[in-house]
């Protein structure tokens, strides 16, 4: 029986037209994602569900969806997919998210013409019969400072089409090398240099809590006089109201916004203000975009339910179906390794070393490198996958080498990660143990054995009395609760670290308390996805 696909949200005609020529059995009605019942009613009759934004998966429906194993999304963001209820239905969740980088990025060069020249302005008042040539005064967009915030896929074709409009452009992006920087032919710098120095600003980061507000009220009392802010990136990377009040006092010369913190955008502070250009998250909306990211989603999705290949799958490895099945721990393990490491380092990396040992280095390592990569990354941007992360990895300039060798130490396998930055390097080894479970086995070179909770705190110090004890004392007093400890050091009186696995996520007050007790070189609460 031919495999059924629902496309429950507007996708052209080609692309239902792919599954069609492939020998699936699709249903085209896009009023079925906007009438929740509907979709319930019928979605246990499908295999596949194609959808844009407008249908919502939840975990209701997808408790209904009986037959489901894959959702592709005609896009990037899956805001509107449960993806932790997809994975234990074990539904695959697809996205497209390379289909809408040159639409979105053309999007902002357009928002930075029209706020340079104050178009959308002018050309209400000609309407309008008034001839008001000198109210309009413009500025030029060459040899002007153009700061990117975010020089990833996105951010980097905005680069390249300032420098066609000879702009200079600098760049602010933790995850830059020098030598992708080189290669972009942009100047990297830190952001207080790029607020100071740019006369635009673009964004082109995700949302995610290190960048909200990225422009603050004090970042934007540190920015050039007479500078255009331009936002096509995410609602929420900018401080609206803050902004509003720099417009009105002059000190910002204008901004022009496609996405808001609180979307549809009915009301903003920005709105309504002199030299403010704003659209209705228009960055992906172009003939172009639309058309292509259905004809990629519909491909994927008709691979995925003839072939059991998967592509820029948002929860589960890029791996054949028969792998699936002895990697699935592995997978986890390197996600795991990759997310201690991201969340632990702040600067660019240059370098990511995996060796893997034993039976490991004879499983599909690309799918496992790719794994500790999306794991790094996730820290900095949530919308990274298996797929992606490689891609972007590349892009950056970031050098990755994997080493396999035969059974060396206790384990019957083990992967170790390497990451490299300017300034140190960082290493963890784990492996699986025959319950399936992954564990961490070394952390800076001392020898641990810990149990991998979704809530950690990570600690170092040197090896000294009390440790125990603060760390103890602390958790308690504040109504922690301590699911597991571990410890481990190099040895007598030097380097030792701890490993704890809470209940909840620890408050930030509680960290602050550890660091106030001078015994701590390095105190960070991390967080990992078990499920």
């Amino acid at each position: 029986m031919a495999p059924r696909v629902l496309v429950s949200d507007k996708l052209s005609d080609t692309a239902v037209q792919i599954f069609r020529d492939r020998g699936i059995d699709v249903t085209f009605d896009p009023s079925v994602g906007k009438d929740k019942d509907k979709l319930l009613e019928v979605i246990g009759q499908y295999d596949g569900l194609a959808i844009r934004s407008a249908t919502k998966v939840s975990a209701k429906v997808l408790e209904a969806a009986t037959n489901l194993k894959v959702i592709g999304r005609a896009g990037i963001g899956v805001d509107n997919v449960d993806i932790p209820a997809a994975s234990k239905k074990g539904v695959i969740v697809m996205n497209t998210p390379f289909g809408n980088s040159i639409t979105t990025a053309e999007h902002a060069i357009a928002m930075m013409f029209a706020v340079a020249r104050q178009i959308p302005e002018a050309n209400a008042s000609t309407h309008a019969g008034l001839w008001e040539k000198n109210r309009f005064m413009g500025v030029e967009l060459f040899n002007k400072t153009l700061g990117v915030v975010g020089a990833g896929n996105i951010g980097s074709i905005v680069c390249d089409r300032a420098q066609g409009l000879k702009m200079k452009v600098i760049a602010y992006d933790p995850f830059l090398s020098e030598e992708r920087a080189d290669h972009l032919g942009v100047t990297k710098v830190d952001l207080d240099e790029l607020l100071s120095r740019s006369d635009f600003i673009t964004f082109h980061v995700p949302l995610t809590e290190k960048t909200r507000n990225i422009l603050s009220a004090d970042a934007i009392a540190r920015l050039k006089p007479g500078v255009r802010i331009i936002n096509c990136a995410r609602g929420g990377l900018v401080d609206e109201a803050a902004l509003a009040e720099a417009l009105k006092s002059g000190h910002v010369a204008g901004a022009a916004f496609d996405v808001f913190a609180v979307e549809p955008a009915t009301d903003s502070p920005l709105f309504n203000l002199p030299n403010v250009v704003v659209t209705p998250h228009l960055g992906a909306s172009t003939t172009e975009a639309q058309e292509n990211v259905a004809l990629q989603v519909a491909e994927q999705m008709a691979d995925y339910l003839l072939t059991g290949a998967v592509q820029n799958a948002l929860n589960m490895p890029s791996v054949t179906a028969e792998e699936a099945k002895l990697m699935g721990p592995w997978v986890k393990l390197a996600g795991h390794l990759g997310a201690f490491v991201g969340q632990l380092t702040d600067e660019p990396v240059k370098a990511i070393n995996i060796l893997y040992d034993g039976a490991v280095s004879e499983m599909n390592t690309n799918a496992l490198n790719a794994a500790v990569v999306a794991g790094i990354m996730k820290a900095s941007n949530p919308d990274v996958n298996m797929v992606s992360a490689p891609v972007i990895a590349k892009d950056r300039g970031i050098d990755i080498s994997t080493t396999t060798q035969d059974q060396t130490g206790v384990f019957d396998a083990y992967i170790k990660l390497t990451v490299v930055t300017d300034t140190r390097e960082r290493s963890i080894a784990g492996t699986v143990f025959s319950d399936g479970k992954p564990r961490f086995i070394q952390i800076k070179g001392i020898t641990i054995d810990a149990e991998i909770g979704q809530h950690m705190v990570y600690t170092t110090n040197e090896d000294v009395p009390g440790i125990i004890g603060a760390l103890g004392q602390t958790m308690g007093k504040n109504g922690v609760n301590i699911a597991n400890f571990t410890l481990g050091r190099s040895q007598k009186g030097k380097d030792a670290i701890a490993l704890l696995y809470v209940d909840d996520p620890v408050p930030d007050a509680v960290l602050d308390a550890l660091r106030s007790t001078g015994l701590f070189q390095q105190v960070r609460a991390l967080e990992f996805e078990v499920a």
